[in-house]
């Protein structure tokens, strides 16, 4: 019956949208509608009476409030025990506050709840979202997470036991056995980013209640936590209902240092290739990059133009040549690790394996072409509205609210610096886009990793002498 009554519609309909299809001229590219302007939320900012910092966005459009705690620190505190940060922060939601893994799980669930807990590189985050009527009693379960974790034997045990098989299991995977190597090989022994966030096999075998109950005593220390609170709630709402429930909250020991890291990344004078071999793989992937810059840099907004041009975007150079021009991959990227310590830049793809070689061929024709022309006025000013028009969308949700004040906490930026960033970005000129490409683009001192089968992508490789090669062990890598 409805289908006889849509019928006469789409009939009266389709000849308008055929008129209008006619007219729209397919030959030109659609010209984009000015920037809509940007309203950043508003931020209070606060303390607890024990010191922990406080930030509350009000956003009243949904019933719904996120809590997220972070707290400094992450793997850099991991010392001689890689993978103990992310480890750690696992565990805290296995067992708190005298209820068992499933109890506690139960309960979050019950709420209508989720909380997690993770450990980034430099930061240990807890993050809780829950409907506005059930913020008091998640608030309570997120403070047994933080404060009343439980670490027993059994948890520990079956933890660790999923790790080691799953760190096993890297050695099956060549996206992560090519992550591994890049970072092993750009970030040497001492550096924080050198070691896999989950560790190894061996400092895993090494895990037990007692030393991930000492570990967390150092680390999760409230004179290093802070709270951001996004959603219905008001500023001082917020800050009865944590205190209520993080007021007492007290370190048992002293906290472990965040000590400077002196150990810099390896920066080559010209273009080093590790190969991996997995027999049989049915496609190479490919990592290239070096040493990458700080956040901090006055740099920053021309870099994110000239890497958002490169490779950052579906319509990037990158992207267009090796997959929609040559169908050698199903996608390619590149990117800088905007982190505290300055992450690497590096692209990576997954391409085939008759055209490992002439992959690297195109992806260093591209580095080459950014570097040695400036790019035209048209394609400057769609990865400038690429990058300017995209920044609302960051601010649309709780979670999303939360996460941008965090990753602003990091490096000590207030929030007007996303409207000072889209300022600069629009300020962008093609030779601003060529100075960085020339400066930070490891166009002839890259690190490339290749992972495949090598007896199939060996001679090709080394044919484009892109540097002295050197044959890199599974088992070495994904230890």
């Amino acid at each position: 019956m409805r289908r006889f009554l849509l019928l006469p519609s789409i009939a009266l309909l389709a000849p308008a949208a055929l008129r209008a299809q006619a007219a729209f001229d397919r030959t030109k590219v659609p010209t984009l509608p000015p920037a809509p302007r940007l309203v950043l939320p508003s931020v209070a900012t606060s303390r607890l009476a024990n010191g922990i910092g406080l930030q509350v966005v009000s956003q009243r459009e949904v019933p719904l409030v996120q809590v997220t705690l972070s707290i400094t620190g992450g793997a850099r505190l991991d010392g001689d025990q890689p993978g103990l940060a992310s480890f750690t922060a696992r565990m805290l939601t296995e067992s708190a506050g005298g209820k068992d893994v499933n109890e506690l799980q139960n309960a979050i669930a019950f709420l209508g709840a989720t909380l997690n807990s993770s450990a980034s590189w430099d930061a240990f985050t807890v993050s809780l979202n829950v409907p506005r009527r059930s913020l008091d009693a998640a608030l309570a379960l997120m403070a047994d997470v933080v404060q009343r974790p439980a670490f027993t034997s059994a948890d520990v045990r079956r933890q660790r036991d999923l790790r080691a098989a799953g760190i096993l299991q890297r050695r099956d995977q060549p996206g992560a056995i090519a992550t591994l190597a890049f970072n092993g090989i750009v970030f040497p022994a001492g550096h924080p980013y050198h070691n896999p966030a989950d560790g190894d096999s061996a400092a895993t075998a090494r895990l037990d209640s007692a030393r991930v109950r000492a570990f967390y005593q150092r680390a999760y220390v409230p004179s290093r936590a802070r709270f951001i609170v996004a959603g219905d709630i008001s500023t001082a709402e917020a800050a009865t209902a944590l205190a209520s429930h993080f007021g007492s909250w007290s370190s048992a020991e002293r906290p472990a240092p965040v000590t400077a890291v002196a150990v810099r990344p390896v920066s080559n004078t010209a273009g080093r290739v590790f190969l991996v071999d997995k027999p049989g793989a049915a496609q190479s992937i490919i990592v290239i990059g070096a040493p990458g810059v700080s956040r901090l840099s006055p740099d920053y907004p021309a870099l994110v133009v000239m890497n958002t041009l490169l490779g950052a975007s579906f319509s990037s150079r990158l992207n267009t040549n090796l997959r929609e021009t040559k169908g050698y991959t199903y996608g390619i990227g590149s990117g800088f690790g905007w982190q505290p310590l300055p992450g690497a830049f590096r692209i990576s793809s997954g391409v085939r394996t008759d055209v490992t070689d002439s992959s690297l061929v195109e992806v260093f024709r591209e580095l080459r072409a950014i570097r040695d022309a400036p790019v035209d006025a048209g394609e400057l000013a769609r990865g400038k509205a690429y990058v300017a028009l995209g920044i609302p969308g960051s601010f649309e949700t709780n979670g999303e609210i939360a996460g941008q004040l965090a990753e602003l906490n990091q490096f000590g930026l207030p929030l007007s610096s996303v409207s000072a960033f889209i300022a600069r970005v629009n300020a962008v000129t093609a030779a601003d886009v060529q100075r960085v490409a020339r400066r930070y683009l490891p166009v002839d001192r890259a690190t490339i990793v290749v992972v495949g089968d090598l007896a199939k992508v060996r001679a090709g490789v080394e044919a484009l002498k892109l540097g002295p090669v050197t044959q890199l062990e599974v088992t070495s890598v994904a230890k």
